[in-house]
Parts: structure tokens; sequence; C-alpha cells
């Protein structure tokens, strides 16, 4: 999958005739250390899809996902959005993957069976609604703008919310090799960037041995290393 970069009030990183994405996906709004785009990122990816990638930088200019140009695409000014040629924009990471699961079945990231999608939808709820949102880029600017933090304070609060998170997650994983069983899931989408997350704000993972052990089983899918923040045009 080749994919081309640019980012909106800057200018394009890349382009050219033999990177235009394919018909279907016409752009990817992201951001390089964006969890969620990072999710949506691995399903592309996975599902051998391309798509233009235009970055929305969450901090530069206080943030482009604030400027008018890109409330116009996403009101609620976050990424991901995902661009059709139809016309649609989708939002929020969890449903533009599974979007993206129904319409590209193969491979499939939840399971064949009732219980398997709703236990595997739990455990990317966990992560998606109950960790991420508290440790995100709005709530952290809040506690250090508004509420004065400094940022051992900061730092105190989001590693809180990790160990929390993370150990509810570390018990319900099966971790043979992947978060529920033998085949990559919409969990290991979500978990896989969370992990990225913590260990880039040294969060210690000693206590997490299957959450760190899904994330080495996932680092050597080609689809996951591809995604990864560091390997994006927008990479700083």
């Amino acid at each position: 999958m080749r994919a081309v970069g640019r980012e909106i009030g800057v200018a394009a990183i890349g382009g050219g005739k033999e990177n235009q994405p394919e018909r279907g996906y016409v752009k990817l709004y992201t951001y390089f250390r964006s969890s969620a785009a990072y999710r949506v990122r691995i399903a592309l990816n996975l599902k051998g899809l391309s798509s233009e990638m235009v970055s929305i930088h969450l901090q530069k200019e206080g943030g482009l996902n604030r400027k008018a140009a890109y409330r116009a695409v996403n009101p609620q000014m976050r990424v991901p959005a995902l661009a059709l040629d139809s016309g649609e924009v989708l939002t929020q990471s969890l449903a533009i993957i599974e979007y993206l699961d129904e319409v590209h079945p193969q491979p499939p990231l939840l399971p064949g069976d009732a219980i398997g999608r709703a236990q595997v939808r739990a455990l990317a709820q966990l992560i998606a609604c109950d960790i991420h949102p508290l440790n995100n880029v709005g709530p952290l600017r809040y506690l250090k703008n508004e509420l004065g933090l400094d940022q051992g304070g900061i730092d105190a609060w989001y590693h809180n919310w990790i160990r929390e998170g993370f150990t509810a997650l570390e018990s319900r994983l099966q971790a043979i090799p992947y978060a529920y069983g033998a085949d990559v899931t919409l969990a290991d989408l979500c978990l896989v960037p969370q992990v990225y997350n913590a260990r880039r704000l040294r969060v210690p993972l000693q206590h997490f041995p299957k959450i760190v052990a899904v994330d080495a089983a996932c680092s050597k899918l080609a689809a996951f290393e591809k995604a990864r923040p560091e390997n994006q045009p927008d990479a700083e």
C-alpha cells in the first residue's frame, strides 16, 4: 500500500500520479501520533487499501484540527476522518474500521460468532472508550492550561489511568498470540497504539506481560509496522 501525505495549511509531502489513492477512499485525515488514526491506518493496511493521507497537526498553531478548513470536514474537530468518493465523510475510528470490515470483509477483524464479536468489541471499547479519552490531547491540554497542573501532575494523571485500564485489560486477554486468540481482531488495532503511547510516556509495563506479548506479536506484522507513527509522512 502506498499513500500520499499532505497537511491542511502546509505544503504537500510526496505526491505524484503513481501514488494516487484507489477509488473509494479519497482521504484519510490523520496525525502521526493520534492513537485513533493509528488504528485506522492499521485497518487500511490489513485490508490492502490505500488513501491519501492528509495530516492534521494537533499541536501546530493551536491545533490545525480547530481551524475552519478541518471543522468543515469534521465538526467535532478530531481525527481520524475518512472521506469517500461518494462525498460521505466517516468519523470515529471504531465506526470507520467496522465500515471497512463490512465492505472489505477479508481478512475479518471480528469473529464469526456473536459472543466472540461482543467480546472483541468489549476489549476494543475498554481501550478506545475508557482508557484513551482520559489521556487524549484535549484533556491533557485542559489539565495544563485551565487547571494549572505542572508536567509532573499531568504525567501522574496519565500513568494512573493507563495502569487502571491496563490492569483490567490484562485480566481479559488471551494472548495466544493476539488479544482474542489466533487471529488479529479489532481489539489488537486498539491495543497496539495504546501501548505505543504508554511507552512514549514512560509507563512501566512489567506488570502487564500479556499486553506486552500481544503488542510484540502484532509488531511482527507488516500492516502494523507500516502504521507506526514514525513511519508516517508527517512524522516529526
